[in-house]
């Protein structure tokens, strides 16, 4: 039964209340964020993956939403947002996709009813968008091709019932080789081009029907500077959504290390007596590597100001040291988990040994 808070909660997400939801949640930190509402049995995460509200997906995250809950068809919210990725494109990729599999990668394998991944759903989207082969008898000659395509016309149903339609002309590249760099450019070339014949057709129509004649100097002014004014627009854009990511991944960063910090505080320095496990301890990047906590742990240090970011190093390797982390947390741990947390403190603690004496 859904609760009076947790149906304010959706209704936050269904408005796009990004700083009502955050406040709200703030308020109430013990409230539960898993738990499925009205007829798809969808959870807020799926909603707000289904609305493209990348703001609101990683505030769920933040407050312990889980990316593998699925809704009554199987699908967890890494699928909603593989779809509208393959329909709103690389921008819909980068905001949904991306995040929910950072935080849990197991997701991208994680079938649904239909025993299709979110994995299989992209890759089969790529695979559709290939041009075919030169000779086509090789398809027919071909037993495993023509059985894959069999799989995926019957699975295509499926996603269409659930999902929706999408667009049959997005993905022409590989989504995993495709860096931003070349992504953008790519953009950058396909918006100079769409919008030149643009232009070339509004000069066009201005001209006067009969016989064709050639550009006068003052009509080619006139669509160089069309040109210029939508090239200029598209810079201006394009320099915005790179602000905006820039601002994106500082805000997730400061984010990480406040939420590290006050785990630090409630875990190390309380009076709880209650047993640790693996995912009780406050580590910096949970699913990350030790150079990733690490990186957590430093980030907004000025690195120039070299005996303030030594005193910040220290602070961290005395809460770290193995020895002094079974001093403080040893009798709490849980004993099937010990030897998993330890060997991942002792490693975090070399990580931190090593930068500090690569800065001596």
């Amino acid at each position: 039964m859904v609760s009076r808070k947790q149906k304010r909660v959706l209704r936050y997400v269904e408005e796009g209340s990004l700083l009502k939801l955050k406040s709200y949640l703030r308020k109430h930190p013990e409230l539960e964020l898993n738990f499925s509402d009205g007829r798809k049995r969808r959870s807020p995460l799926h909603l707000a993956c289904s609305l493209g509200d990348d703001g609101l997906l990683r505030l769920l995250l933040k407050h312990g939403a889980d990316p593998l809950h699925k809704d009554r068809k199987g699908d967890t919210p890494l699928h909603l947002a593989a779809n509208r990725a393959l329909k709103r494109g690389k921008r819909a990729y980068d905001d949904l996709v991306v995040p929910l599999q950072k935080s849990c990668p197991v997701a991208m394998e994680t079938q649904n009813n239909a025993g299709v991944t979110p994995r299989d759903l992209l890759q089969w989207m790529r695979e559709v968008q290939e041009p075919p082969a030169k000779d086509s008898s090789s398809t027919a000659a071909n037993p495993e091709r023509e059985w894959r395509d069999k799989l995926f016309g019957e699975c295509q149903d499926e996603f269409f019932e659930t999902f929706g339609q999408y667009d049959e002309d997005f993905f022409h590249d590989d989504i995993d080789t495709e860096d931003f760099g070349g992504w953008a450019e790519r953009m950058r070339q396909e918006y100079h081009e769409k919008q030149h014949a643009r232009a070339q057709r509004v000069a066009a129509s201005r001209r006067p029907k009969g016989r064709k004649r050639e550009k006068t100097k003052e009509e080619a002014e006139e669509e160089e500077r069309i040109r210029q004014e939508l090239q200029a627009r598209f810079q201006m854009e394009h320099a915005e959504y790179l602000a905006r990511g820039t601002r994106k991944e500082e805000e997730t960063r400061l984010s990480r290390k406040r939420q590290y910090e006050e785990k630090c505080a409630a875990t190390f320095r309380g009076e709880s007596e209650a047993r640790l496990g693996y995912a009780d301890i406050p580590w910096p990047a949970p699913r990350g590597s030790v150079e990733e906590m690490v990186e957590v742990m430093l980030h907004g240090a000025d690195r120039r100001d070299l005996p303030a970011f030594r005193k910040l190093l220290r602070r961290q390797q005395a809460l770290w040291h193995p020895d002094k982390f079974s001093q403080r947390c040893g009798s709490r741990l849980e004993e099937g988990e010990r030897r998993k947390i330890l060997d991942t403190v002792t490693a975090l603690s070399q990580e931190l040994n090593r930068l500090a004496q690569s800065i001596r």
